[in-house]
């Protein structure tokens, strides 16, 4: 009899201790939003995944330069004008985007925000842009005039018409507040897609780690190499299908914020980090480095790693992965 209670007890504790992976799909920030939380059921689940989204909302309404109420909209009014002071996540994020732009030699910017639109990857483009109208694009662009006061609190755009975007940098920021925020509310274990920025921590339920696929920039119905990922974080940033053909070359989407021709030769580059925002930013910066000069940098960098896949389909990757072993 005493056999059969506690058998009977380790069967409760099992059942009890049984764990779902329960995902959502969302559009948010203008852009796919996916969430899965590890949880005891899918009530405790959704909890978390509200705090998510609530989360999202939140950083979406400090940071966004699309809503005029928020503090960086606050910042780009100001430009030539005067300093404004700024909570300290915002002022943090962008010191560290300063940092980024600094060890990239201003292929990151988050001034980009100041660029003038002239390139068109919708079809309509017949001819390239004017050289002239190229540089004076750029004209108001520059990371060292982001004027940071961290005794104050404050940031200042020196030069009338410069503009923040986080675009570059942000959505990594939100993966990492939001994995933050709900491994300290008691999930153990779950993943965050913000359009392709991922952040992974934990197990899946069967005690797997997360399986991550890169997408063959060159058919993207087809996955060429998938990693299994536990408490980091990947971003891709590709040109899959913006982009334009002048006099046999591919010129992608992804602008270089220093001369504003876009980037050519890289068609994808997937960078991993402990943090999204650092692979979310250094994935913009490497694919306008292009690929020697990108890899270059990511083997300087201790934890972080990228593969790049050229416009001829070739894959390049850092000395830290072998890409014979993940190639499917």
């Amino acid at each position: 009899m005493r056999k059969t209670v506690c058998i009977g007890f380790l069967l409760a504790l099992i059942v009890a201790n049984a764990q779902i992976a329960h995902k959502r799909k969302l559009s948010m920030l203008g852009s796919p939003f996916e969430v899965t939380a590890v949880a005891t059921d899918t009530i405790k689940a959704n909890e978390y995944i509200d705090l998510a989204v609530a989360e999202v909302k939140r950083i979406e309404n400090l940071i966004s330069d699309w809503i005029p109420t928020t503090q960086i909209s606050d910042v780009n009014r100001n430009a030539g004008i005067k300093p404004v002071k700024v909570d300290a996540e915002v002022f943090d994020l962008v010191e560290r985007s300063i940092k980024i732009s600094q060890i990239t030699k201003g292929a990151f910017d988050i001034s980009y925000a100041s660029m003038d639109k002239i390139w068109k990857f919708d079809g309509s483009m017949k001819t390239m842009p004017t050289e002239e109208a190229i540089k004076k694009s750029v004209a108001k662009i520059g990371y060292k005039n982001i004027i940071l006061n961290k005794k104050e609190q404050t940031i200042f755009l020196k030069s009338a018409g410069m503009k923040l975007g986080l675009g570059g940098i942000g959505q990594g920021f939100i993966a990492d507040k939001i994995k933050d925020l709900l491994f300290s509310k008691g999930c153990t274990a779950g993943i965050v897609n913000v359009s392709g920025d991922i952040n992974a921590w934990g197990k899946q339920p069967d005690g797997k780690s997360w399986n991550i696929g890169i997408v063959n920039p060159l058919n993207k119905n087809k996955i060429f190499a998938t990693f299994p990922i536990e408490d980091s974080a990947v971003e891709t940033s590709g040109s899959y299908e913006k982009y334009v053909i002048f006099n046999g070359i591919r010129y992608s989407h992804i602008i270089d914020p220093r001369t504003g021709y876009p980037a050519t030769v890289v068609v994808s580059v997937s960078v991993f980090a402990k943090k999204t925002e650092i692979a979310d930013a250094l994935a913009t910066g490497i694919f306008v480095l292009g690929v020697d000069v990108g890899l270059d940098l990511v083997n300087q960098i201790k934890g972080v790693e990228c593969i790049i896949v050229d416009d001829k389909g070739k894959i390049h990757s850092s000395n830290g992965i072998d890409v014979q072993n993940i190639t499917k």
